[in-house]
């Protein structure tokens, strides 16, 4: 039997207070707790108390969230820009340029543009073309179409542009599973096809493949897709370099296209030479 409740009857018991009842005894500190939960200055100190550890608890929540195990800030990711605009301000500088189309156009005004520079054992290469479909390049020992190593933008029906590899066989071409393209994007923006994408500068000897460390000449072509699919090309006869391409010999080629041509061919300027010479020594 409880010895408080042998001494006390009930009644003393619970004028005691309940300290005593369960053989408990508190301190002044605790006893002004306990009465109606006020500080010193009769302020609702434990409220204080639980406002104090929330702010400890979110401030460490917050820091373990956006510090690192060191406890160092995580760092900010930079701003991913979509599709880095083609300088053509480096053509002839640090990386070779052909264009194709009207005189002083760039790579978002010509007819068809490429752009080649080696980054350690690859070579980075730059296409566009004014299409909707694709646009791609190929490496030909004899300027013809056949045999030849292409590699192709298309842009498919989900607006993407994925890079692709082809080998011509004969007027078609025909694509490889073995794609040597890596570091690949591309963009279909004011209906122009753009990529850039890599591709190693040697690789093992293969039918399908050509070491880009020889001199090549340069087949440059474009047209329509259909669900992703490449068609033939705009126009029949597709430029070709004059001369074969080194991919160490960095160069800005100007080649004018067919609607700028007329005035450029020998036949058309002895012409023109015969007509002057004609208008300023009059007729007989």
């Amino acid at each position: 039997m409880n010895l408080a409740m042998s001494v006390f009857p009930l009644p003393m018991l619970l004028l005691l207070g309940p300290e005593l009842w369960f053989g408990v005894t508190t301190s002044p500190t605790d006893d002004s707790a306990l009465r109606g939960g006020h500080g010193e200055h009769g302020e609702p100190g434990h409220k204080e108390h639980h406002k104090d550890s929330y702010s400890t608890f979110a401030s460490e929540f917050l820091e373990s969230r956006y510090l690192s195990d060191d406890g160092y800030p995580f760092p900010t990711a930079p701003p991913v820009d979509p599709f880095a605009r083609i300088k053509v301000t480096d053509c002839g500088v640090t990386k070779g340029c052909v264009r194709y189309g009207k005189p002083g156009c760039d790579a978002e005004t010509c007819d068809y543009f490429l752009s080649f520079r080696r980054i350690g054992t690859d070579v980075e290469f730059e296409l566009s073309a004014d299409t909707d479909g694709w646009v791609a390049v190929g490496f030909s020992s004899d300027k013809k179409m056949g045999g030849d190593d292409v590699m192709g933008c298309v842009h498919d029906d989900n607006g993407r542009v994925r890079i692709h590899h082809f080998y011509n066989v004969g007027q078609w071409a025909k694509e490889i599973k073995r794609n040597p393209a890596r570091d690949e994007e591309g963009i279909f923006e004011n209906g122009r096809v753009t990529c850039r994408f890599k591709r190693p500068l040697y690789v093992p000897r293969e039918e399908t493949l050509v070491d880009l460390h020889l001199s090549w000449y340069y087949l440059f072509a474009w047209g329509p897709a259909i669900q992703g699919s490449i068609t033939r090309h705009d126009i029949d006869s597709p430029p070709v370099s004059d001369r074969m391409i080194s991919i160490y010999k960095y160069e800005d080629i100007f080649m004018p296209s067919t609607a700028y041509q007329t005035f450029n061919s020998p036949l058309c300027l002895l012409l023109i030479v015969a007509l002057t010479f004609y208008l300023l020594m009059g007729t007989p």
